[in-house]
C-alpha cells in the first residue's frame, strides 16, 4: 500500500496540512510514521479524515468526535455510535432552537416597544420591572425584560 506524505493527505481530502497535524496533536488521529522526518500515512486516514470532516458539517465538536472514535467499547458498532451522539446533539440543537425563538421574540419586543430617548432612560425602565414584573424569560436561564414605553 503506499504511503502519502500530508500535502497528499490534505490535497486529496481538502484540508490544510495544519488541520492534519492538529487532529494528530489532539489524538483524533494516530501518529503518522516518519520516514526522513516527513510524515507518512497510508490510505486509511483519508477515510477517518472523511468521518471527521462529515461529523464536523454535522456541528460535532472536536471533543464529540474524539469520543466517537475513543469513547466506546470496541465492540460498539460505527452506527450505534452515530445514533448515541446524533441523539445527544439533536437534544442540544432542539434546545438551542428554542433559545433562538426566544432571543428572537426579545429583540423583536426590544425594537418595537421601546421608545427611549437615553440608555439610562431604558436601564432605569429595566431595573423597576426587575423588581416585580417581569413578563419574559430569556433563554439559558437569564431574565430578560419586556419593554413598555417609557
Amino acid at each position: 500500500m503506499p504511503e502519502l506524505l500530508i500535502s497528499e493527505v490534505a490535497r486529496q481530502i481538502g484540508l490544510k496540512a495544519s488541520a492534519i497535524r492538529y487532529y494528530e496533536q489532539i489524538g483524533i488521529l494516530p501518529p503518522a510514521r516518519r520516514s526522513s522526518g516527513q510524515r507518512r500515512y497510508d490510505s486509511t486516514v483519508l477515510y477517518r479524515l472523511a468521518v471527521v470532516q462529515r461529523a464536523r458539517q454535522m456541528g460535532f465538536t472536536l471533543d464529540e468526535i474524539r469520543r466517537l472514535f475513543f469513547g466506546f467499547r470496541k465492540a460498539v458498532t460505527a452506527s450505534d455510535r452515530w445514533k448515541k451522539l446524533s441523539e445527544k446533539k439533536l437534544a442540544d440543537l432542539e434546545l438551542l432552537a428554542a433559545q433562538i425563538r426566544e432571543m428572537q421574540r426579545l429583540l423583536k419586543s426590544m425594537s418595537e416597544d421601546c421608545n427611549c430617548h437615553t440608555l439610562d432612560q431604558c436601564g432605569k425602565g429595566m431595573f423597576l420591572r426587575q423588581c416585580g414584573d417581569i413578563s419574559l424569560k430569556a433563554p439559558a436561564g437569564n431574565r430578560g425584560l419586556k419593554r413598555r414605553n417609557n
